[in-house]
């Protein structure tokens, strides 16, 4: 059961760790964001567990749901917050990456390497940074990522790197 640190009171898994009460319970989850449509919210006692039901597809639409997310794990002052969808790589990474812009003044790229650095396989979808990318405008009137095409396809680059192209999914 992979379930990674982000913060002191903020964690990401799959959806195995959201539903193992002894898990949610040792780490203190108040709160349970689950970004999926194909599984329920778990009833463990005394967790609030907030649904975001989108399909892990570049086409969907998690954008709509950063800032809400976000300042449900904001003002969670009870304890831990879990946010998960199927495997803990693309929905939900995108949802945390989402909150650390809003409320700890991360930059996109200072996100995606915040979270990579814990949960070194996530690998949100092409719809999904963009989406992401759009949001870090919209916070910061600024992009410090931009899509490129490479031979493998369109991939998030981090902008003005001294060393070449660092480009942000796994290969």
């Amino acid at each position: 059961m992979a379930v990674s640190q982000i913060t002191p009171t903020l964690y990401l898994s799959g959806v195995d760790t959201a539903l193992n009460r002894t898990a949610v319970s040792n780490r203190r989850i108040t709160l349970i964001v689950n970004a999926t449509v194909e599984h329920v919210c778990p009833n463990h006692p005394d967790v609030e567990c907030i649904r975001v039901p989108v399909p892990d597809q570049p086409h969907a639409s998690l954008l709509e749901h950063f800032d809400s997310v976000a300042e449900h794990i904001h003002n969670n002052q009870t304890g831990s917050t879990l946010v998960h969808c199927s495997a803990g790589r693309s929905r939900s990474a995108s949802l945390v990456m989402a909150y650390l812009m809003r409320f700890q003044g991360a930059t996109l790229l200072q996100a995606y390497r915040w979270v990579l650095e814990v949960r070194p396989f996530i690998r949100p979808n092409a719809g999904f940074w963009r989406q992401l990318l759009e949001y870090e405008r919209k916070l910061y009137g600024k992009n410090s990522i931009r899509m490129a095409a490479t031979s493998l396809g369109v991939l998030p680059e981090a902008i003005d790197l001294n060393g070449g192209p660092e480009y942000c999914l796994n290969t």
